[in-house]
């Protein structure tokens, strides 16, 4: 009954067929021996009994591939449940395997084809419907804000205190960073008329090159994250290269740039060339000068430039003729090793900042303290140093800062009636061992440290993670909220948002728990650790909060794009150590961190509604794998070359170029997002959410996937399907008394509108490049803008670009009232 082309067609797909089959049985036969599922080696068992007997005896072969088909489906329903994921890469490879089969030439035994293909049909069938029914199951956690809590207004938000309505005068648009606006001219009825009002290059491109001609950017991260800020009609930003620039808000013409010339020793060395925002400040009346508001910016080689904003001339009053280096009192700072991402804290006559170092280089990195200067000369009043006694002091000529202190290195907020700046901070270097940590750094890393904004004395501090291990530290500063009291007085609160994907409610004046928002210490996992280090038995939690950190992975979470390398996240997972979060770094063998140090919340933090008592929150999720090893071998074969801390870091050779070095360590670290050999995460979707928080409840409002794969798949390469996994982001959302959402930040290069009051997506727009930046708004000839910056970001590997884009609503829908 088979043809000629049929037979060759069976013996291709016998041959096909055993390949699969061996594969699966000998991979399954691993991953039983580790301890994991039975399915693999029986499924390639199956495989190659079908695969042997598909020529002579063709219908045993379909019956024995439909009865792995069903038991697929059952062992699918077992582990995942109707999980659309978790079915579809569990059943997808062998139902496509089916259908093929189904084609008329292939194993044929009889005339009628529905005969000869019954079982392998009603198999298939089986499939197809529970796939189906699968994808109409929700991801999503929904619910509404009731309509009282949509409309309650007037609730105080002292942050906001003297900051025009229609501006957005610092990066989270107040000092308090609750990044919410009294703006409600663009509403869930009419944002269907929201459109492009102008777009801005700003001419700052990566400079790539090939080959010979490399450019200088060339291994770096150029990440456009800015988020502009606005006073009166003007715009003002920075860019990755250090520019600084103003734009009309009206119509986004640029009226002045201002290009600080980084020195290139400098930029070729920063693993990341960025700058999420610029700072403003009015000089006090009182005070001399003839550059009386300002704009301060960061500049890539380790200096802070104000420049005057009416003119983008740099002040002269202002340290050297507008610059003040960073450098001083740090002793020797590599090239790389220390530059500034965020805009400072201007406020009180003081420029108040710290810095990035360089992560899992040494011990004896950098200074991580915190310094204030005089806003208006430039000057250093003081210092907080936290391994200096007092810490907090103003070096003199000579002196130098400590040494690998921890660093705060985000975006800083402030309560100004209580003269407090909040300095979230890292750990002291390396992040993964901690055997040569003083007891300052322990105290003081992975805190939220509350410092006087004029003096620079320290307040109080609060801890998310003792002995931080896993780079868990605090990427960006609380925002600020009043809350009700249980007895019905006000809690000038503040919400604090961690990597780990918990939020801490502390009062702001003294660094406790908020009444009714209590932490708890819980007991992690502590076996494993490098016999010269220790772990802290227990960490903190908040107790009432909800929190979007995942649960602990198991073996059915693993996930990839077939079913052979999901099963090959399954043997790595059973091979890799892992007790849960917390579990610590091991020597000589993989380790699990999840969550990861790129952030369940990473520096983005969160938008609060000060009116409503929301709380918005976007989060990502990605494993990530860490492996401690003694560094003595690639030291001796010259690979890692050795270094005492003093003029540059030595360029490491082949192998040791992915490794972190950890000079002064007994250690190396390999870390690494954890991606199976085709590059898909082991860990599946959802890997985006947006999460609305009622902080009165306690309780999620709602909570949605968000992103698709649009813009990623396997080996890098895109297919265009919009696959909605939810997506990695970094980047912010914002919030409007207008009740609507905006947020980019997704790898899918969309910047998207949601109502407020569902989390429903009621609005988007395809970008040019990445927007993996948090977008604002703001008012200008009495329309609302919304506006974002898009020019991509290389560790998401979205698209670059320099796309500076606003929007507002077209025709008589602007005039709607505010």
């Amino acid at each position: 009954m088979i043809s000629g082309n049929g037979r060759l067609l069976s013996v291709i797909t016998s041959t096909l067929l055993a390949v699969v089959g061996l594969f699966l049985f000998f991979g399954g036969a691993e991953l039983l021996f580790l301890g994991g599922s039975w399915f693999y080696i029986l499924a390639g068992g199956v495989v190659l009994a079908a695969a042997a007997t598909g020529l002579q005896r063709p219908r045993l072969a379909k019956q024995l591939y439909a009865g792995l088909l069903v038991l697929s489906v059952i062992w699918a329903l077992f582990e995942s449940g109707l999980d659309i994921w978790g079915l579809e890469v569990r059943l997808v490879t062998l139902l496509l395997i089916g259908i093929w089969l189904l084609l008329p030439g292939i194993w044929r035994e009889q005339a009628d084809w529905m005969r000869d293909k019954r079982e392998l049909l009603g198999a298939v069938g089986f499939a197809v419907v529970v796939l189906l029914v699968a994808s109409f199951q929700s991801h999503s956690i929904n619910g509404v804000v009731p309509a009282g809590r949509m409309n309650a207004h007037g609730q105080p938000d002292p942050a906001a205190d003297g900051v025009p309505p229609g501006d957005w005068e610092a990066y989270g648009r107040t000092a308090g960073g609750d990044r919410y606006s009294p703006l409600a001219q663009i509403t869930p009825a009419n944002i269907g008329h929201l459109k492009r009002a102008w777009m801005t290059r700003t001419g700052d491109v990566q400079l790539l090159g090939e080959g010979v001609n490399a450019g200088p950017d060339r291994g770096h991260e150029f990440n456009l994250e800015v988020t502009p800020i606005k006073v009166g009609d003007t715009l003002y930003m920075c860019t990755p290269h250090s520019w600084v620039m103003a734009l009309d808000a009206a119509t986004g013409r640029i009226k002045w740039k201002f290009d600080p010339h980084p020195a290139a020793a400098d930029q070729a060395k920063n693993v990341y060339l960025s700058c999420r925002g610029v700072s403003y400040y009015r000089i006090p009346d009182e005070i001399q000068t003839s550059c009386r508001t300002r704009i301060y910016s960061p500049v890539a080689d380790v200096r802070m430039v104000a420049l005057d904003a009416e003119t983008g001339k740099p002040c002269e009053d202002f340290g050297d003729h507008g610059f003040i280096s960073l450098r001083d009192h740090m002793g020797n700072v590599p090239h790389g090793f220390h530059f500034v991402t965020s805009p400072p804290m201007v406020a009180k006559n003081r420029l108040v900042t710290g810095g990035w170092i360089f992560d899992n280089q040494a011990n004896f990195e950098p200074s991580g303290a915190v310094r204030g200067f005089d806003a208006t000369t430039g000057q250093l009043v003081w210092a907080w140093d936290a391994g200096h006694n007092p810490e907090t002091w103003t070096p003199g000529p000579g002196e130098e800062l400590t040494r690998d202190t921890p660093n705060g290195w985000g975006v800083y907020t402030a309560d100004l009636d209580l003269g407090m700046v909040y300095v979230p901070t890292g750990n002291a270097p390396p992040d993964n061992w901690g055997g040569s940590r003083r007891p300052f750094d322990d105290a003081t890393s992975s805190a939220l440290i509350a410092l006087d904004i004029v003096t620079g004395e320290r307040r109080w501090t609060f801890q998310t993670v003792h002995h931080d291990l896993w780079d868990m530290d605090i990427p960006a500063g609380p925002s600020l909220v009043n809350l009700p009291a249980p007895d019905g007085s006000v809690i000038p609160a503040l919400v604090q948002s961690t990597k780990r994907g918990e939020f801490f409610v502390l009062d702001r004046r003294t660094g406790q728990p908020a009444p009714g928002y209590p932490v708890e210490e819980r007991k992690v996992p502590t076996a494993g650790v490098a016999p010269d280090d220790h772990v802290s038995p227990t960490q903190p939690y908040p107790a009432n909060m909800p929190s979007v950190t995942p649960a602990d992975l198991t073996e059915s979470d693993m996930w990839g794009a077939t079913l052979f390398d999901q099963m090959i996240c399954r043997i790595q997972f059973r091979q890799t150590a892992y007790d849960g979060q917390f579990t610590p770094p091991h020597v000589g063998k993989d380790t699990i961190v999840y969550p990861a140090f790129y952030g369940i919340v990473d520096w983005q933090g969160v938008t609060i509604d000060p009116q409503r008592k929301l709380m918005f929150a976007n989060a990502a999720y990605m494993p990530f794998r860490i492996r401690l090893e003694k560094r003595n071998a690639i030291e001796k074969a010259g690979i890692l070359p050795k270094w005492n801390g003093k003029g540059e870091e030595p360029a490491a050779k082949g192998d040791a170029l992915a490794v972190s070095p950890d000079y002064g360590t007994p250690y190396i670290a390999y870390t690494a997002p954890w991606l199976n050999p085709i590059g898909i995460p082991c860990k599946g979707p959802i890997w985006g959410t947006l999460t609305a928080i009622d902080l009165l409840t306690k309780k999620i409002v709602w909570q949605h996937p968000v992103g698709t794969t649009r813009d990623t798949g396997p080996f890098g390469v895109h297919f265009n399907l919009p696959l909605h996994t939810g997506m990695f982001n970094i980047g912010g959302n914002i919030a409007t008394k207008g009740g609507v959402m905006f947020m980019g930040a997704t790898a899918d290069d969309y910047i998207r509108g949601f109502d407020l009051a569902t989390g429903d997506v009621i609005w988007r727009d395809r970008l040019p490049a990445g927007g993996q930046a948090t977008p604002m708004t703001y008012e200008t000839g009495g329309k609302q803008y919304v506006l974002i910056a898009a020019g991509g970001h290389g560790g998401l590997a979205t698209r670059s670009g320099d796309y500076i884009i606003a929007y507002t609503l077209d025709g008589n829908e602007g005039t709607a009232a505010r």
